[in-house]
């Protein structure tokens, strides 16, 4: 039997078959899908593709969820800021297939700079992009990973990165802060900051707060265990009108009914198991006073952020402590359903939001040095962990620079906290004062790009949000997957626990598949096949490639050794020929 393609150029690409069955659904079945992100897009359109009814109900006036992008009015949009589609995306890109199937509207990025605070950058650009080469390139090329400094990193904790075993490895750093593990690790301060805690930032997380089985996790999936690469792809326009309209439209073409601007207020769960009917309650977003809509399902997918996935399960029975009217009525027969359903709502209302995050966007009245990076990562800038210079992607956006001759620029800060930094707060959204980060946010762009200094701001819109989930350092296993105790309810986001090394836009795009062939395997559909990044470091795999890998570690090894003594004679030749 011939092995599938893989869907990048990693060999080692592992695929997660979905469970057997038919084809189609042999029956009418309907399912509402809440919440049109990455997630619910995933759900429906596997579903909608096997010929379920699907209802796709979203809040906002767009698709696209925390990766929405809307427009001004005046030509101009705005978004949620910066997100990087990276090759080990294999899902979310083949999602994105379905209304784009050569990925023409994704251009790549000719690097992904990282600047620290002194002016030290990182660059990925010509670093090889299998492991262990990269890592070996990366050390001797980083200006942020002296050799002077290797003694000082603990080797042991430095294996564990290359050392994984999925899903085992999730649960080996529960109780452990990604700042913990950094702190034991001994990298560098520059390597620390720029290789690592930028990983733990784009969580929306301090790394105190954030887990490092997921830093670890991270790290596996971009760098140290895939031959993907770091380097990544961005959308040629605004997401909405690149991505998310696009895939819209073939989710109609499908027959799912697209309903924007409509919320869900409440579900209601099925009173007779038997013939269980899901009933979801639904009004307009700009009009409240509008009387709900009910809608009857099958079965609903929950793919909403966090907060709203609490508020909506809080009204399902196991929340009051009891049980539905059917599971009261069965005595000690329901007794264990009662309490899985406790036991899950326990888990839902420990979950947290990570702190806000900002987006700042400015239209200038001249443009960026074109020597500048299109994007930059950036640590030690104050509030700023991102800048972007939009016109070099986006086609609206290079529109208006040719029309108005000048730059259009983006600023993300990850985690704007008014608890951490008591300067920040404010009477403005999420308790913060607006004009403080505005102004913070400003300066560090006037130090990163400092013509921008000299430029006036033509128009301006400062985003203020915090429906991220907090990934905290708690066990694993508590956190919620896409499974539920109720028959028909299934749950699909980004914060969900999976199996697998993946994270951010992919585990949105996994979960929301996950949900769907849930589903689909409980009416005998077949489902849509996963694929994911090696589950295994280079040391844990065959061994043939452990073999080669310990080799490449000795040849590491020596190589550094190498290199400290030749920069060693070189400082040496130099100081004699500046004496003499």
């Amino acid at each position: 039997m011939t092995r599938p393609l893989v869907p990048g150029r990693d060999p080692h690409a592992v695929r997660h078959p979905a469970a057997p069955g038919s084809a189609k659904v042999g029956e009418d079945r309907h399912v509402v899908v809440v919440g049109g992100g990455i997630a619910g897009l995933g759900a429906a359109t596997i579903l909608a593709e096997r010929g379920v009814r699907v209802t796709l109900v979203e809040a906002c006036e767009q698709l696209g969820g925390r990766v929405r992008a809307w427009p001004l009015g005046d030509g101009r949009t705005m978004s949620r800021g910066f997100h990087a589609f990276f090759r080990q995306y294999y899902t979310l890109r083949a999602l994105l297939r379905r209304a784009d199937p050569t990925l023409a509207h994704l251009v790549p990025v000719p690097d992904y700079p990282l600047r620290r605070g002194d002016g030290l950058t990182d660059s990925f650009a010509a670093l090889p992009p299998t492991p262990p080469a990269n890592l070996l390139a990366f050390v001797l090329r980083s200006p942020t990973f002296p050799v002077a400094a290797l003694p000082s990193v603990h080797i042991p904790s430095a294996v564990e990165l290359i050392d994984v075993s999925y899903p085992e490895s999730h649960g080996r750093y529960d109780g452990e802060s990604a700042q913990a593990f950094l702190d034991r690790l001994r990298f560098p301060e520059g390597a620390r900051h720029l290789a690592l805690e930028v990983f733990a930032r784009s969580f929306f997380a301090h790394p105190t707060e954030f887990g490092a089985g997921e830093l670890v996790g991270m790290f596996h999936s971009y760098f140290t265990g895939s031959s993907e690469g770091l380097l990544f792809d961005v959308p040629d326009d605004d997401y909405d009108t690149a991505l998310w309209a696009p895939l819209g439209r073939y989710l109609e073409g499908l027959g799912v009914d697209v309903r924007l601007g409509s919320r869900v207020t409440s579900l209601i769960e099925p009173a007779d198991t038997l013939r269980p009917v899901w009933r979801i309650h639904t009004h307009s977003s700009s009009s409240p006073e509008q009387v709900a809509e009910e809608l009857e399902a099958d079965a609903v997918v929950l793919a909403t952020d966090p907060r709203a996935t609490r508020e909506l399960v809080a009204g399902l029975s196991g929340a009051s402590g009891g049980g539905s009217a059917e599971t009261s009525r069965g005595g000690s027969r329901w007794s264990g359903v009662i309490a899985a359903q406790q036991d899950w709502h326990r888990r839902v209302e420990a979950g947290v939001n990570a702190p806000p995050f900002a987006v700042l966007r400015v239209w200038l009245d001249g443009e960026v040095a074109p020597e500048r990076e299109a994007f930059l990562g950036t640590s030690g800038y104050d509030l700023l962990d991102n800048v972007t210079v939009l016109e070099r992607f986006e086609d609206g956006a290079a529109a208006w620079t040719a029309e108005h001759g000048g730059s259009v620029v983006e600023m993300h800060g990850y985690a704007v906290d008014p608890v951490r930094d008591a300067a920040l707060a404010g009477e403005g959204p999420r308790g913060l004062d607006l004009r403080v980060v505005r102004e913070r946010l400003m300066a560090s762009l006037h130090e990163v790009y400092p013509e921008t200094r000299g430029l006036g701001v033509v128009h301006e819109e400062l985003l203020i949000e915090d429906d991220c989930g907090l990934v905290g350092t708690g066990a694993w296993r508590e956190r919620l997957t896409v499974e539920t105790p109720y028959p028909g309810l299934v749950l699909a986001g980004d914060g969900l626990r999976v199996d697998w090394p993946i994270a951010l836009m992919e585990r949105a795009a996994v979960t929301g598949v996950l949900a769907a062939n849930r589903l689909l395997a409980g009416w005998g559909v077949r489902g849509e096949d996963i694929w994911t990044v090696p589950l295994q470091g280079i040391l844990k795999r065959r061994p043939s490639a452990r073999t080669m890998a310990i080799g490449a570690g000795a040849g590491l090894a020596g190589a550094l050794v190498t290199t400290a003594v030749a920069r060693a004679a070189r400082g040496a030749r130099s100081g004699i020929r500046a004496r003499g």
